[in-house]
């Protein structure tokens, strides 16, 4: 191509050459092909100034096609993105000056081009790579001119909301930072007479709510007269920011609105009916915001009885609601690949779970029927009862509707009630029988989303119905409940098949054993389900038999069950290759039969071991050479494999020394134990625990490498992602340490000193973390207390305070023992910590060891004989509760 001169300039055969490709890759026919015109396009990439040739034709080429223009202009947008630091300074330099003068451009849609280019160099060189900019944008923010104001605009609005936090830094050569040179301009255009700067400049001002620079909360009060300013404003996307505004400073800094928290009340329940859908959905949004500041509950209260009638009426699909058409769809109809949900495996966590794992509805779109019914809830768990007097008489009127022109006013009415199913108990309870029976018939409803409603709203009162079964009454509506919701299982409709299998997961988590008396009925109606569903819907019969696993554990094995169970899944199971995502439910499904069978899935388990085996190999060579591989890398395989590997150990017990033996598990355990992504190392620790527990010798040949990769977890940085590894890891060397005894002796100091910071910080971590930490580091003390006693003082507070809160076992035990084994070594170093000795020892409700009773009573008595008249002290400041607990101790 062109030699560079002072001023670059393009070769004409180049140009027409490039231009004639774009045309032909933007071109709709099939007859052009694409992949052919991408390779070409590629090829000329390789030559130093082919992005000055595509800025040329976006800023330059008049007599081309917009669309033309606009293709070269997002082709140098991705080149920069992958490119931009290693191009050539004049480049770099040629492209940047071409494209300040075109902020201006005459036509809307190359302006925008260039502000995303612009955007993109600022993401990779920051506001300082480039001085010209701002001097730029200023002048066409102040030039008066339409196209220039908004290109400048457009440019501002994609920086601050790709990169805000560029514009609120110093940069060199300005006395003040970028935001504090916009925000008073952005201001000013929430006056423009035109529509398109009114909305780019509140949406630029929005993006730094979250981040709020200082610039932005010395302005509050301009900030908040811009809002009330754009409150009515005729276009709807205006209103829409308006209301985005107040959520996100509700969210942020409540104080800010505090002050004017009437008006803007008022205003949020009068857009919440604004006519645009999505302006309502906006204002929607901020009852759940005001709840969750807790702001004053007073305030809110007063508008109850004019608020809830507005978000009820939001609650009846609106006329175009996708589901509408979903509802129509037949079970004879196929699932096409973009109706299944993307799915997330949760790894295998070992301790008190206390992360938030709600199901994620992220996949559904999310509108204003969901944002009401979701702020009825909130309102229900903040009010209770209180919001009944407002809200029964209408869900009683929509409720006594006929007519098939009304049903979406009574499928209304059944989504409120289990909205407040939680938040409304004590008000709702006397009359559950009524509201059953009312619910019961419409799981026979002629409308398919008046059936789905009725299964989701039943299984939202399941956990109280369970209370019931006591009295015959009670039990007999739990039956009708399971045997309705188990008829709706098997519906012709997709909808109601997912609602109806969804709720049964629910009740069986909630009913637990009183399911047993019905497994046979409820195993026949899930394998007859299970045999008639899409993909799609397969996927929530798995939950629901992996649910009924956990929930009913042992009972389910029974050679009766087992025939109704195992055959349908082992033959989907033989159908699936080992690089079918269909496999991940499946898998998940088995490692809850195979816990809940312990022994009992013996006869499965060969099989069932080889496969995860050479799903993990597969997946281990995919990740270094897809090709000979056959398959994609995706460490969900992995991850799945793992945790059924897990199931089987745990239920299998020692039973599984025949099928590893001589396998090459040990090898491929820990690769994953070391692999860089957490989700992999967290199962992989969980399974090393769990072979611990059963068959140590196995890890023995590799002990110390295991030992120290787990250690080495310990001490990573511990973000939310490696919590969870940290936690298992933690989990895993206790096992181990228990079993294998003084050959834990390498890893012990690093182990202990890493806990002890853990224990130290532990309002940083989570709770399962603190107790494992706490577990270890006694078992570590009770096996080599010569090792730990030494640096007792530095963690004996924070240990003893973790201890108190861990609930009295097996594992508890032990760690007592090494909390007598250290204090016996070294008593001076627990003296000044023995208060908190006491606590932790209160804290059990009773020892069942015989042994560790007596030890913890010398530890005591030690002490008391130890301290002499310094004991009372000590034992004055304990709360008579303490006290109570350790005079059997006779101190």
């Amino acid at each position: 191509m062109a030699a560079t001169t002072s001023v670059w300039q393009p070769r004409e055969d180049g140009l027409a050459e490039i231009c004639a490709l774009l045309e032909q890759q933007i071109s709709p026919s099939s007859a052009v092909d694409k992949s052919q015109i991408w390779k070409q396009l590629q090829h000329f990439s390789q030559f130093p100034d082919f992005n000055n040739y595509l800025v040329f034709i976006l800023v330059r080429a008049q007599g081309k096609s917009i669309e033309i223009r606009q293709a070269a202009g997002l082709l140098l947008k991705n080149n920069l993105k992958v490119g931009y630091s290693s191009m050539a300074g004049e480049n770099q330099k040629y492209i940047k000056s071409e494209l300040l003068p075109c902020l201006g451009a005459v036509d809307r849609h190359i302006r925008t081009t260039v502000g995303t280019i612009i955007s993109e160099i600022v993401n990779i060189d920051g506001v300082s790579g480039w001085l010209e900019l701002l001097p730029a944008l200023v002048t066409c923010l102040d030039s008066n001119d339409l196209n220039h104001m908004d290109g400048a605009m457009d440019a501002l609005s994609k920086i601050c909301e790709d990169i805000p936090h560029v514009l609120d830094s110093e940069v060199p050569g300005l006395a003040e930072s970028p935001i504090n040179i916009f925000l008073p301009r952005l201001y000013q255009f929430f006056q423009s007479p035109h529509a398109s700067l009114r909305k780019l400049a509140l949406g630029c001002v929005n993006q730094y709510v979250t981040i709020m620079p200082a610039a932005l909360y010395n302005s509050m009060d301009k900030y908040l007269q811009g809002l009330f300013v754009l409150a009515n404003d005729p276009v709807a996307e205006v209103r829409k920011l308006v209301c985005a505004a107040f959520v996100n400073l509700t969210e942020v800094l409540p104080s800010s609105i505090e002050p004017h928290i009437r008006n803007v009340m008022e205003y949020m329940l009068q857009v919440n009916k604004d006519p645009d859908e999505e302006v309502a959905l906006e204002a929607c949004e901020f009852w759940s915001a005001y709840c969750d500041a807790q702001l004053p509950p007073d305030n809110l209260k007063e508008l109850l009885p004019r608020l809830i009638p507005v978000l009820l009426s939001n609650m009846a699909y609106a006329d175009d609601d996708e589901s509408l058409l979903d509802a129509e769809e037949d079970e004879s109809q196929p699932d096409r690949d973009q109706d299944l949900k993307p799915r997330f495996h949760t790894s295998r966590l070992h301790g008190s779970e206390d992360f938030d794992d709600d199901d994620d509805d992220s996949f559904n779109v999310w509108n204003l029927r969901k944002c009401s019914a979701a702020a009825i809830d909130v309102l229900s768990n903040v009010f209770g009862d209180e919001i009944l007097p407002a809200l029964m008489p209408l869900i009683q009127a929509k409720i006594s509707t006929s007519g098939d022109e009304t049903w979406k006013e009574r499928e209304a009415a059944v989504l409120t009630l289990g909205a407040i199913a939680e938040g409304c108990f004590n008000g709702l309870y006397p009359h559950l029988s009524e509201i059953v029976a009312f619910l019961l018939p419409l799981l026979d409803d002629k409308f398919p989303l008046i059936r789905s409603i009725s299964c989701w709203t039943l299984s939202r009162f399941g956990k109280y119905l369970i209370q019931e079964t006591g009295n015959p009454k009670g039990y007999e509506q739990f039956e009708k409940v399971l045997m309705g919701l188990l008829r709706r299982l098997l519906d012709s409709n997709k909808r109601v098949q997912e609602a109806a299998c969804s709720a049964f997961a629910t009740v069986e988590e909630d009913a637990a054993e009183e399911l047993v008396p019905h497994l046979g009925v409820i195993l026949q109606h899930l394998m007859c389900a299970f045999g008639k569903y899409q993909r799609r819907n397969l996927r929530i019969v798995y939950d629901a038999i992996g649910t009924l696993a956990d929930s009913v554990r042992e009972e389910l094995n029974k050679p009766a069950y087992l025939e109704i169970l195992m055959p349908p899944l082992v033959a989907k199971w033989q159908q699936l290759s080992n690089s079918d995502k269909d496999l991940f439910p499946l898998l998940e499904c088995f490692t809850s039969i195979s816990q809940a069978l312990g022994v009992g899935f013996a006869p499965f388990a060969q099989p069932v071991f080889q496969r995860c085996m050479d799903i993990i190999q597969l997946q281990q060579l995919a990740k270094v050479d897809p090709a000979s591989a056959g398959a994609q890398y995706d460490r969900e395989f992995i991850v799945c494999s793992l945790d059924l590997l897990s199931g089987l150990t745990e239920g299998l017990g020692s039973g599984i020394e025949s099928l590893i033996s001589q396998s090459n598990l040990r090898d491929l355990l820990l690769k994953c134990c070391m692999d860089e992504a957490p989700d992999v190392r967290q199962s992989a620790f969980a399974l090393m625990g769990d072979l611990a527990r059963v068959f140590p010798a196995y890890l023995q040949p590799r002990l110390l490498e295991f030992l120290e990769i787990a250690s080495q977890q310990l001490s990573a940085n511990l973000i939310r992602e490696n919590l969870s590894v940290a936690n298992n890891a933690c989990w895993a060397i206790g096992e181990l340490a228990v079993k294998v005894r003084q050959e834990v002796s390498p890893i012990v100091a690093n182990v202990v000193s890493s806990l002890g910071l853990i224990l130290q910080h532990r309002e940083a971590v989570n709770k399962s973390l603190v107790e494992n930490s706490a577990i270890t580091l006694g078992r570590l003390a009770w096996i080599r207390p010569d090792l730990v006693a030494p640096h007792m003082e530095h963690f004996m507070k924070p240990w003893c305070s973790a201890l108190s809160m861990v609930r009295d076992d097996i594992e508890k035990e032990e760690a007592f023992r090494g909390l007598c084994a250290v204090v016996k070594v070294n008593p001076s170093g627990g003296v000044s910590s023995l208060v908190f000795i006491c606590k932790a020892i209160a804290s059990w409700h009773e020892i069942r060891s015989e042994d560790v009773n007596n030890e913890v009573s010398q530890v005591l008595n030690g002490y008391k004989h130890m301290l002499g008249n310094s004991w009372g002290e000590c034992w004055s400041v304990l709360e008579p509760p303490v006290k109570e607990r350790l005079s059997r101790y006779q101190v």
